[in-house]
This record gives structure tokens, C-alpha cells and sequence, in this order.
């Protein structure tokens, strides 16, 4: 036989009523209430804020649709109404189920709490959203916290808004319908939101605006519950409504008949049983979809489910902040009382620079970095060495790009000028270092730039981690800088005079151990005959000289006593001019 619970009610206003219908109250409060205690002291601590979302039943409707109705059901208590709209603040009712038959009602707003009782409530939210609000018609973001503990009721918290209407009233700002948009599809748009959608049994679901709203974030209706109030004033073709679902409602269907007058909620659900049990229309609709406890009970089940399925990652998004904070907290400036305090830190900071210099300047590590291209110094400074490698190759081609008509005037011009009294056939080195400074001079300016060019970027990347490292000790940070500058000045001195002394050397030793050379001389030199060959034809006016391109040699036909010695000081001079620029690279 199926047990029957005996509810006794208790009111100052009533007398004791024993009805067979059980109280709201799942099987399941006493598991679920610890995880929505946690989940409503989130709230209560504006993590939101923080863009933690957290799992939430939004309440929805137009206005008159009869969101207050289901709600006074669920909690048991009256709520403001009249007309227009009634609520003007977002609504969190905490109901939570209490062993005493004493109900405990608290308002919470504007970091205070107000106790209240079944009695006055109504009065204490119309007198609290004043306080919020204003005492117009206007409406305000600023929530509001119900907390009902009451003997049977389902331990759930919801949030009811303001219902839509799209005419102002007197009184009301001209952009009513924006603001209570706006205030809709901040409740509604995050995933975690659950949105129960009141809809009155007398209009057509498809024109509700609230399932227009709820349609925009959740196409699919996968994380929407429809409660269909005033069943008994339009119950001609709701049982089509409700199965055909034209409005893609995913969690489905509750139908409710609104308390009427001066009904207690117990006659209310009398009442409401009776109707889906005996009407020969509403009859017909599947008992798992009509009644008070029905909707409690799909609340309190899609509520425990939506809290499971959120935990794990809200626990996980609070982990991360609160790293973060705790890592922000970490690089606040700390107080320097001392010397020592000041030198450790300072050591602390050269540590920490020194460290991240390594990596990004020798090790290719760049993870500090990872956005930031500049930072990235061995692939900035391969393409810095690539760009000084083509300029000196740049600068070889327009060489010998001038080597065409010209070719060997200035070797013979530079043998002439060191005659002296001497075996003939022999290249005088003052000669050979002659061309080879004026080479030399040529691209001096180009390693000298290279290097500047470095030391300038070595630069930016020294300042710029030390000031990451010091950037929470300002009485640091500009000395450190200062000593960083002024070291770097000092280096960039010392790499140029290198650079320069460098440069010099090349000018006044001839030598290699390279044995490159050699054969990259003999090899041109073999071009002699042939060169010798061309230049006495009177019919050939250019040759081809592998290494050096096609020249020009009727110019030389008058210069034949110097011509071997010009030739072969050009062949050395270009092999060796190799061997110079590989030691610049």
C-alpha cells in the first residue's frame, strides 16, 4: 500500500490542516545542501565578479505571466505584487528546508541583513528595493538576497528578475524594455545559468518575448524549463502546446494552477491535484508534467546536476585566481628597512636578470617571452649577423660590377708607383697592402656599424628584463638601470676598438694558414695564358675570367711590360679578399 505523509501546518491566521500531500522537500536536501550552501557563500562573496560563473536558476517571464504566483508556491510566502512590474531588482531566493515548524526569513542587501517573517515580507522587499531602487518605477542591478528556511520547502536558489515589458508606464524610464534586457542576458547568457521560463497557458508560447530572449543564448533550449502558469483559466490546447514543443523547451514542460485569493499554499495544491486529476482536458496531460511538486522536485534535480557538472571546474578556476593573486601579491615592492635587506634584494634581482638574460640571449629560451619577437635575441641576432654577411657581399658585387672597363688600372697604377730597384716579375707587398687597404677602407664602416648595431639591441633587451625584475622596487629600478647603461657604454667601447684593431691588423698583415688560398690563386692564375692570348688579339675586345666575371682588355694592349705582374697581383688580391671577408664574417 503507498505510504501516506501527514502534513501539519501551522499559522496564527489558519487552523491545523492534515492533507495527504507531502511537503515540497526532496528526498535528496541533505546531500545537496552542503554543495548549494557553497555554491550560494560564492555568491554572497561576489566571485562573479571575478568571471567565475556559477550554476544558477534564472527565473524569467513577461510581466503578468505569473512568476510571482510559482514562486510564492515553491517558497511558501507571499511576494510584492500590483500592478506593473514588481520586481525591479534581480530576486535570489535561497529557500532551504528547516526541522523547525518555525519559519526563519532574512532579507540581505546592501551589506546588511534584515530579519523578517511570513507576515511582513512582502513589505520588507518593496521596502528594500526602495532602498536599492529608488522609490520610483525604475530598476537597479544591484541584487537582492530572500533567504527563506522553512519546514518542507525544496532546498533551491533561484533568481528572479524583473518581467518584460515593452511600454514604459508613468514613471518609468523611456528605455524600460533596454534595461530590463540588459539585466535578462546578463542572468541568462552564461552556460552555467539554468533559465526557468514562466509562460502563460492563454498566449501563444512562439510571440513570448522571454522565449525570444532565452532562444538567443540557448538555441538548443538544452538548459531551459518551461512552467506554464494559469492552466485552469486556458486549458484548450495546451496539451498540444506542451508535447509539440514548437519553442524548443530541452528540460521540457511543468503546467501549474496559480493560488486564487485567499487560498493557503496546502488548498492551493489541492486544489491544483484535484484539477489535473479530474479536468477532461487537463486530464490528459502526463502526471510528470503538471504540479507544484513536480516543478520542485525537476529543480531540485536539474539544480544538483548543474552544481556536479560545475564544481569540479569552479574549483579549478578558483585555484588558478587564486594563484594569480597570490603571484601578484608575490611582486608587490616589499618594505627595504636596511642595507642588507636592500642588497639582498638587489642581489635577487641581478639573480633573477642574469638568469633570464642566459636564456634568452645564449639559450634560445624565450617561454618568459613568447609573444614578444624582440625578445627573441638568438634568432634577432642570427638575422643581425645574416644582414652583416650580405652587406659585405653586397658591397663585393658593386666591386666587381666596377671591374668590367677598369679592369687591372688599378693594380697597374699601384705598380707603378712602387718601382724601385728590384728582380722583375716580382710583386712588391707594398703594393699588394696598398690595394688591400684601400679594400679594407671600403668596408670598414660595416663591421663598425654591425657592432654598434648589436650592442644597441643588447641594449634594449638588458634594460628591458632588468626593469621586468625591478619594476616592484622603484628605489632600485633607476639605479639599476643607471649601472646597467653605463657597463653596456663601457662594452660597447671596448667591442669597437676591437672591432677597429681588428680592421687595422688586416690592413698591415698579409697572412693566412688557410690553405684555400693557394688554390683559389693558382686556379685564377691559370687564366694567364689565355689572358695573354686575348689581349694580343687585336680582333677580341673582352674575356671571361672565371672568379671575376667578363672584362675588358683592349685598354691593355699599350701596357704589356706590366701586364703579368698586374694580372697576378689581381689574382692574389681576390683570392686572399676572400679569406679576409670569411675572418669578418
Amino acid at each position: 500500500m503507498e505510504e501516506t505523509k501527514t502534513l501539519t501546518v501551522i499559522n496564527s491566521d489558519e487552523h491545523p490542516l492534515q492533507t495527504k500531500y507531502p511537503p515540497l522537500i526532496s528526498s535528496f536536501n541533505s546531500q545537496i545542501r552542503p554543495l548549494l550552501d557553497a555554491i550560494d557563500d560564492l555568491r554572497h562573496l561576489n566571485i562573479m565578479k571575478e568571471g567565475i560563473q556559477l550554476p544558477t536558476i534564472v527565473v524569467v517571464g513577461d510581466q503578468s505571466s505569473g512568476k510571482s504566483s510559482v514562486l510564492e508556491s515553491l517558497a511558501g510566502i507571499n511576494l510584492p505584487r500590483g500592478q506593473g512590474i514588481c520586481t525591479r531588482v534581480p530576486l535570489i531566493m535561497r529557500l532551504q528546508h528547516h526541522p523547525s515548524l518555525t519559519p526563519n526569513l532574512c532579507l540581505e542587501y546592501l551589506n546588511k541583513s534584515v530579519d523578517t517573517d511570513e507576515q511582513n515580507v512582502a513589505e520588507s522587499i518593496e521596502s528594500a528595493t526602495w532602498e536599492i531602487a529608488g522609490s520610483g518605477k525604475g530598476i537597479s542591478h544591484t541584487p537582492l538576497t530572500l533567504v527563506v528556511k522553512k519546514n518542507g520547502v525544496p532546498d533551491l536558489t533561484m533568481v528572479d528578475l524583473p518581467g518584460i515589458t515593452r511600454v514604459a508606464v508613468q514613471g518609468q524610464p523611456e528605455n524600460i524594455y533596454e534595461q530590463i534586457h540588459d539585466i535578462i542576458m546578463e542572468y541568462i547568457t552564461p552556460e552555467e545559468s539554468i533559465i526557468l521560463n514562466v509562460l502563460s497557458a492563454a498566449v501563444d508560447f512562439s510571440t513570448c518575448e522571454s522565449i525570444r530572449m532565452s532562444q538567443k543564448v540557448d538555441k538548443s533550449g538544452e538548459r531551459t524549463l518551461a512552467v506554464v502558469t494559469k492552466a485552469d483559466k486556458a486549458p484548450e490546447g495546451l496539451l498540444e502546446k506542451v508535447t509539440t514543443d514548437d519553442v524548443r523547451i530541452g528540460l521540457g514542460y511543468v503546467c501549474v494552477r496559480n493560488r486564487i485569493g485567499d487560498e493557503t499554499y496546502v488548498e492551493a495544491r489541492a486544489e491544483e491535484a484535484s484539477l489535473f486529476q479530474s479536468h477532461p482536458q487537463l486530464s490528459r496531460i502526463e502526471k510528470s508534467m503538471v504540479g507544484v511538486p513536480v516543478l520542485a522536485e525537476k529543480l531540485t534535480a536539474i539544480q544538483a546536476t548543474s552544481i556536479a557538472r560545475c564544481l569540479p571546474r569552479i574549483v579549478k578556476q578558483i585555484n588558478d585566481k587564486l594563484n594569480s593573486s597570490i603571484a601578484e601579491l608575490n611582486k608587490l615592492p616589499s618594505s627595504l628597512s636596511s642595507h642588507a635587506e636592500a642588497m639582498a634584494t638587489f642581489m635577487k634581482i641581478l639573480g633573477s636578470s642574469k638568469e633570464s638574460l642566459r636564456k634568452i640571449l645564449v639559450r634560445g629560451e624565450y617561454e618568459e617571452y613568447p609573444d614578444d619577437k624582440e625578445m627573441h635575441c638568438t634568432a634577432r641576432l642570427a638575422e643581425f649577423l645574416n644582414d652583416f654577411s650580405c652587406k659585405l657581399m653586397d658591397k663585393e658585387r658593386v666591386d666587381n660590377d666596377d671591374v668590367d672597363e677598369n679592369f687591372l688600372v688599378e693594380e697597374i697604377r699601384v705598380l707603378e708607383e712602387a718601382k724601385g730597384i728590384g728582380l722583375p716579375n716580382f710583386v712588391p707587398r707594398a703594393a699588394f697592402l696598398n690595394i688591400m687597404q684601400n679594400k679594407i677602407n671600403q668596408i670598414s664602416v660595416i663591421p663598425e656599424d654591425f657592432a654598434c648595431k648589436v650592442w644597441d639591441y643588447v641594449e634594449i633587451i638588458v634594460l628591458s628584463v632588468l626593469g621586468q625584475h625591478s619594476e616592484n622596487y622603484p628605489q632600485l629600478a633607476s639605479s639599476t638601470r643607471r649601472a646597467a647603461q653605463n657597463m653596456i657604454l663601457k662594452m660597447k667601447g671596448q667591442s669597437l676598438s676591437r672591432v677597429k684593431e681588428i680592421i687595422e691588423m688586416e690592413k698591415v698583415a698579409d697572412y693566412t694558414c688557410s690553405p684555400e688560398y693557394m688554390v683559389k690563386c693558382n686556379n685564377l692564375m691559370e687564366n694567364l695564358a689565355e689572358f695573354t692570348k686575348t689581349v694580343n688579339d687585336t680582333r677580341r675586345l673582352r674575356m671571361e675570367i672565371e672568379g671575376i666575371g667578363e672584362v675588358a682588355v683592349h685598354h691593355l694592349r699599350k701596357l704589356e711590360n706590366i701586364l703579368q705582374p698586374a694580372f697576378e697581383m689581381k689574382m692574389r688580391v681576390t683570392a686572399y679578399w676572400q679569406i679576409v671577408l670569411r675572418r669578418s664574417w
